[in-house]
Formats: structure tokens, sequence, C-alpha cells
């Protein structure tokens, strides 16, 4: 059976395309079948709905034909850019498929002709052993293309977020509130509902906060591209808040005492918020396969001195792990319905 059925797992097209549409003023070319857009439209379609964003994917598809599949697709996507083009985008962003790998395809040389606009090539082709995070990799360091080196500006970039969670906002706002406790405002959100323009000042933040390690591939690039160091991932559970306080901190070269105080002081508070809690029977049953999200669940049950065990009562665990101490809220609350049913 397989072993991973979340939405952050699959195809290296959907990867790439949670965001590259996510660029409100760009459109998506993806070369391929129909089929490649149909399903990823829709699956992208449904998840803007239920974060009540009522926009559409800007993807247009090539829509190979079985001829082209046989004599080579490079003239429908010439046309399909010739269209797209006329619709005065501020960029664009091709994305190959399978098929077209597997064809031979030159779509570097296709989008090489186009003048006029910025034509960016992600390769996404995933049959050669590509995966979801690989797409979003592809795609964050294609689109870094549109920066280039700049002057400082003392801000933070938050990079790779997961637009395919429910929490994405939730959580983007959480990693903002911490670091205004080091007086350091978020410089773009690379890439979340981002205007093409603001890309060209990527390389002008002091530090980039990756939403996890997986995406540590891309803070390298981007160091070895901007000179920016990074942060590898937001801030887990009650425990996750002081430690990523302390990196940011550090990397800017600033003092953290200040606002670690200040987060201990609400750590503190959410405790006493929840301590009708205090020595109820739990159960974390089934535990999601993140050992990070397991962590968290236990850190949080030994704060509030809850006890775990078999026979307790099952209470619901994310997939993906609370961020930050506000996350944490939010997930007491679910636990403290369920203990007072």
């Amino acid at each position: 059976m397989p072993s991973n059925l979340c939405r952050f797992a699959g195809c290296t097209l959907t990867g790439a395309l949670s965001v590259t549409t996510h660029v409100r003023d760009a459109i998506t070319v993806v070369h391929g079948p129909q089929g490649c857009t149909h399903h990823n439209f829709s699956l992208l379609h449904a998840t803007s709905l239920d974060n009540d964003r009522l926009t559409l994917p800007p993807l247009v598809s090539t829509g190979l034909s079985e001829t082209d599949v046989i004599f080579g697709g490079e003239g429908a996507l010439e046309r399909t850019l010739d269209e797209v083009i006329a619709r005065n985008p501020r960029a664009v962003f091709v994305l190959s498929t399978c098929v077209v790998d597997t064809i031979g395809d030159d779509v570097g040389m296709v989008c090489g002709s186009r003048t006029g606009v910025p034509v960016i090539v992600v390769p996404t082709a995933g049959f050669l052993g590509g995966s979801f995070q690989a797409g979003v990799n592809n795609a964050l360091n294609a689109l870094a293309g549109l920066a280039e080196p700049t002057g400082g500006n003392g801000r933070v970039n938050i990079i790779g977020e997961k637009n395919l969670e429910y929490e994405v906002d939730e959580n983007f706002t959480e990693v903002s509130r911490l670091l205004a406790l080091l007086d350091l405002p978020v410089n773009i959100r690379f890439v979340h509902d981002l205007a093409t323009d603001r890309i060209a000042s990527l390389g002008a933040a002091r530090l980039n906060v990756l939403r996890d390690p997986s995406l540590i591939p891309v803070g390298e690039f981007l160091r070895e591209r901007f000179g920016t160091p990074f942060v590898p991932a937001y801030p887990v559970g009650i425990s996750g808040s002081i430690g990523f306080l302390d990196a940011v901190a550090s990397a800017c070269g600033i003092d953290s005492c200040h606002a670690v105080d200040s987060e201990r002081a609400l750590q503190q508070e959410t405790i006493n918020d929840f301590a009708d809690l205090a020595g109820a029977g739990v159960s974390f049953a089934p535990l999601p396969p993140d050992p990070e999200g397991n962590r968290a669940a236990q850190d949080i049950a030994q704060a509030l001195r809850l006890d775990v065990t078999s026979s307790g009562r099952p209470v619901p665990v994310p997939v993906t792990p609370p961020i930050g101490i506000t996350g944490v809220r939010r997930l007491l609350h679910r636990w403290r319905r369920v203990l007072h049913a």
C-alpha cells in the first residue's frame, strides 16, 4: 500500500504549480496533454476555495495530441506561447511534463526565442524520480532568476510556504509575529500571492526563513546567489519558538533576550489558559507519520501535565505539526472540545 497519501507527496508538476500559480499577474503554461493541466487545476481550485480564495489558477495547456507526441510538440508550445504573451502577463512560466521529456522537446530553445516578457522554464517531469517537493524547489530556484543581487533592506523573506496546507496564512501570521518581537519586518512571501515585480527584491533581504528543512537546497541556492543566510524551518510546538527566536537573532547579529522573555511569558499564559485539562488521560491515535509532529504533541502534553496512555481519550494530532504557540493554542482548543464533550 502507498506509505504517504498526503497532499505534499506525489507529482513534480503539482509541486511546481503550487508555487507558480501564486504569482498573481503571471500565467503558467503546462506543456503536455490536457489531462495534466485539468486534474491539477481541479486540485488547486479546490484548495483555494478551502482557504477562502475565490481565484482561478492561471493555467494554460499546450494540449498535446497524439500527432504531437509522435512528431514533436514544439510547434504546439510555440503557438500557445504566442497566444499567452498576447494577453500581456508580467511573466510566463513553462512547466514540462513527463510526456514532453520522453519525446525530447527542446523547451528551453522555444522559450528562449521569446522576447518582451520573461518566459521561465521550470523542469517538472518527475518520471525519472522527481517528487512534489522537487517541483517546489525547482520552481522557487527558477523564479529566483527574476531577481538580481541588490542592496539590503533589513527585512526577512519567507521562503517556500506550503500553499496547499489549510493553515498557510495562520502559520505566516505566527512567524511574522515572532519576527516582529525582534523588530524584523517581512520582505516578501516567496511565493504566496505575490506580484511578479515584487520578486525583484528577493535578494535585498537580510535573512531567509524556510518553511521546513526540505527547502534547504533552495536556501543554499539563494545564499550562493544573493549571499543571504537562512533559518531552516518554522518553529514547531511550544519549545520551537524560543529556538527560532535565538536562531533568527544569531543570523541577524541582534540580541534576542527581550523577545525570548516576551515569548516565554506568552507560553506560560497559554499553559495557564488550558489548566483545566491538567491530569486528563489522553491518547494520540493515530499518530501522524511525522516524527516532529509526534514530539510536538508529546511536549504539549507534558507542559499541561496530561496523562498519555493507550487507554486515554483519543485527541487529534494534525498531519503537519502546530507552528509556534498560536498553532499550539488552536490544537489545544480542539483537545478541549474532545475532553469536555
